[in-house]
């Protein structure tokens, strides 16, 4: 059995981080699917729990950076007031100096807010892999899949999947199936069918004579007396969460399901209020009365983002699978529910004395850093003095003690005693070689 599909992420980095997350995933599969509960939006929800407990301590660390941020910004202000007219070279200098001075008092980074980000940014992408193929990491739906997909391919090799003529199939395929003509067909075919809607599903299943295939002894897909697995996978709270949200409304408006049709609307309304109320509770960046400065400028971008934000979220989840809607409903109520817990830890931080503890060790590093100039410098004076004894001693000399110096360097020269390897014994062989170079040319000279 191939635990691991051709469709996983194999970006640098975010790939390995999907790798691990996937494995979180199946984990949490495994565990439910053994007590009887095999659903994916479940397995869902508790990913979402799991992950952003992992992540607690940098959302932390984060945290505490924009909290002591706030207190900093406004002796960074003054200093850029300070220099704002003065453009020469040792202005530049000095005002880096203390802004320098100012980071180092507060025990803060000035490329920190940028490193919390690098380092979220591919588990918020492979997070995002994850959750958008499941069978690329969940060995158990994955197979349940490579079923279908085996018989697809014993039939025609897919042909009628890519060329079904109906435009709905066509967009999937076109959007999720490169790997049918670029890569790995089996795998191609899995990627499609995990992004089919229920009505897409059934007319693949009728051309090819799916609906009486098995995994493990039950049913994949259902019939009209028996939920299949696909469905008992993709099936929460009466919704199927492999179907958008419009796509659920518009089949359920025909058929007259009318909670269908208001349980779909949660999810993208749902999205856009928690997505607000995250935003509420995160610490909001003040701005200052002038506004043409650049903290200004940034705390109301992030105004305005804030504002667009829920908005779009809504639009999304109203467009993707529901189990992406899920996924980020799931996600902004963990992430509140967080988010206050960290609100209160942080209240009760002394910022006050963090600032003195994070003054006390610049200074030790300060001191520190002197130390170890001085020593070099100790160490570079030493050097001198060394080399000007030497030439003392040199010049010290009597000119028979210097030509006896000398005729004992060529001798040991001459002799070939140096260490092999050395400089002495590679000067050696250049000197042989040029003797025997300059003999050979005599010779010849000589004959002619």
């Amino acid at each position: 059995m191939n635990i691991f599909f051709l469709t996983q992420n194999t970006t640098p980095i975010i790939g390995q981080v999907a790798w691990v997350l996937g494995k979180i995933m199946e984990a949490i599969f495994t565990v439910i699917d053994f007590i009887g509960i095999p659903n994916i939006g479940l397995a869902i929800i508790l990913f979402t729990i799991v992950v952003n407990l992992l992540m607690m301590p940098l959302t932390i660390k984060q945290q505490k950076f924009s909290k002591l941020s706030a207190k900093m910004n406004p002796e960074i202000q003054a200093i850029q007031a300070k220099y704002k007219n003065k453009k020469d070279n040792e202005s530049t200098m000095a005002q880096n100096q203390e802004i320098q001075a100012v980071y180092a008092k507060y025990g803060v980074s000035p490329t920190g807010s940028c490193l919390y980000l690098l380092i979220q940014m591919p588990i918020l992408f492979a997070l995002y892999r994850v959750i958008y193929a499941i069978p690329s990491y969940v060995t158990k739906i994955g197979d349940t899949f490579r079923v279908l997909a085996d018989k697809i391919i014993s039939v025609d090799n897919g042909s009628f999947l890519q060329n079904s003529g109906v435009e709905s199939i066509a967009s999937t395929v076109s959007m999720y199936g490169t790997n049918m003509t670029d890569g790995n067909l089996q795998n191609g075919i899995i990627d499609v069918l995990n992004k089919l809607s229920s009505s897409d599903m059934s007319i693949i299943s009728d051309h090819y004579g799916l609906a009486s295939l098995t995994y493990e002894g039950e049913l994949i897909l259902s019939n009209e007396t028996t939920r299949g697995l696909l469905d008992t996978y993709n099936n929460f709270l009466g919704l199927n969460i492999g179907d958008s949200p419009w796509h659920l409304i518009t089949e359920a408006f025909a058929n007259g399901a009318w909670l269908v049709v208001v349980g779909a609307l949660a999810i993208p309304v749902l999205s856009a209020v928690t997505q607000w109320v995250n935003v509420k509770l995160m610490p909001q960046q003040t701005s200052s009365d002038n506004k043409n400065d650049q903290a200004s400028t940034m705390a109301s971008s992030m105004k305005t983002m804030n504002m667009i934000m829920p908005i779009m979220s809504a639009w999304f989840c109203f467009t993707l699978p529901s189990g992406m809607g899920l996924y980020w409903v799931a996600g902004s109520v963990v992430r509140s529910i967080q988010q206050v817990i960290i609100n209160r830890h942080i209240d009760k931080m002394d910022f006050d004395e963090i600032i003195q503890k994070n003054s006390a060790k610049s200074a030790k590093k300060l001191e520190k850093m002197k130390e170890n100039q001085e020593k070099l410098n100790a160490y570079a004076n030493m050097n001198t003095r060394n080399i000007q004894k030497k030439a003392n001693i040199s010049s010290g000399m009597t000119e028979e003690e210097k030509e006896e110096a000398m005729r004992k360097a060529t001798e040991y020269y001459n002799s070939g005693a140096a260490k092999p390897g050395s400089m002495m014994a590679k000067a050696n062989m250049v000197r042989q070689y040029n003797e025997k170079n300059n003999k050979s040319s005599k010779e010849n000279t000589d004959k002619k």
